[in-house]
């Protein structure tokens, strides 16, 4: 199996990076929509069946998928031989980091149940504050891929 991860190391690693980006784009985005959402938006209206509408696509149809690719791709990636010392600090920075990014992830999808059932309590700010966590996140991703450290 590692021959074979080996082998295939190029296109793994692409198609990891393509699904960190389509979710990322999804994880930075969404809170943006709820921040509107919160701040702008009347429950039951017309805008608000559209802000919902466009909030589940979203996390649905571009964000799961994403992120279960990026995890998929991750995993192959670890099981690829040479591609990680363990020995290192940088895999388990960006193992935490990762696990992070993906309780945001749930994090933001409990949100969006919230705005679909009207019930809705956290003020745009909250969420304009929440939506620099990925970033900080993505930072120490990037960083310990990069330096290794």
């Amino acid at each position: 199996m590692g021959e074979f991860l080996a082998d295939i190391y190029p296109w793994t690693k692409s198609l990891h990076i393509v699904s960190v980006i389509a979710w990322m784009a999804g994880i930075f985005y969404l809170p943006r929509l709820f921040v509107y959402h919160a701040e702008v938006v009347i429950s039951g209206s017309e805008t608000d069946s559209l802000f919902q509408t466009m909030e589940r696509r979203l996390l649905k149809a571009i964000m799961n998928p994403a992120m279960i690719s990026t995890w998929v791709f991750g995993l192959l990636l670890i099981g690829t031989p040479g591609v990680v010392d363990w020995t290192m600090i940088w895999p388990w920075s960006k193992g935490l980091s990762v696990l992070l990014m993906t309780w945001f992830h749930m994090w933001l999808g409990a949100r969006r149940k919230e705005f679909a059932s009207g019930s809705n309590s956290l003020p745009g700010r909250r969420y304009r504050i929440m939506n620099e966590v990925p970033t900080v996140l993505l930072i120490i991703i990037v960083f310990s891929v990069v330096f290794k450290f």
